[in-house]
């Protein structure tokens, strides 16, 4: 079962890169994954590690507390 911090955060995740008219691709390439890990993690369906969270944080120009507003 999806946890709704990852949903959570996966929606922040989605938002961010749509707001910055980013890829799912062009994310993933950046962080050195697959865009099919995006969609995951946007899904919710993959938990976000520690370090990748701040990989995404840091393409994303978002602090890792940018994830977790609102929740």
């Amino acid at each position: 079962m999806t946890h709704p911090v990852d949903l959570h955060v996966g929606a922040r995740l989605r938002d961010r890169r749509s707001e910055l008219g980013l890829t799912q691709a062009s994310v993933a390439q950046a962080v050195g994954i697959r865009f099919q890990q995006i969609q995951k993690y946007e899904s919710g369906a993959n938990r976000i590690s520690a370090s990748r969270l701040w990989e995404l944080s840091q393409t994303l120009e978002v602090g890792i507390d940018y994830f977790f507003e609102g929740l």
